[in-house]
């Protein structure tokens, strides 16, 4: 199979984190299954969700200038935006913290730390 094959056929999942390093924790976890991106903030989020449409976003809710909860919000009321899947991460747990996730327009909150085989497993129900 060729790259282009692949690159097709591999479902595509974006990375919206201000910490690298996490990025590169779902790069080495995740790359065999999803190929992967990558945005440090919640305005570059939007940009390349339009430009290079993932099929899910893995969204950092505590980033500085535009939160998680801010960027699921426009992600969700932007046409060309609007049915991708966004899987919230975070390190808050409350169920407070959860509720405004989903009233933000998130399709999974997943509290870190998580284990990524159940990350994968949910990814893969929605791509």
């Amino acid at each position: 199979m060729s790259a282009e094959q692949t690159r097709s056929t591999t479902p595509h999942v974006l990375v919206v984190d201000d910490e690298y390093f996490n990025y590169e924790m779902l790069s080495v976890a995740l790359s065999e299954v999803f190929t992967l991106s990558y945005a440090d903030s919640g305005k570059s989020c939007l940009s390349n969700a339009i430009a290079q449409r993932p099929d899910a976003i893995l969204l950092d809710v505590c980033m500085p200038g535009l939160d998680g909860y801010d960027t699921c919000r426009l992600l969700k009321n932007t046409p060309e935006t609007k049915d991708i899947p966004v899987v919230m991460l975070s390190g808050l747990e409350t169920e407070q913290e959860q509720q405004a996730g989903f009233e933000a327009g998130c399709d999974a909150y997943v509290v870190k730390p998580f284990s990524m085989q159940s990350l994968l497993e949910k990814l893969k129900l929605m791509v």
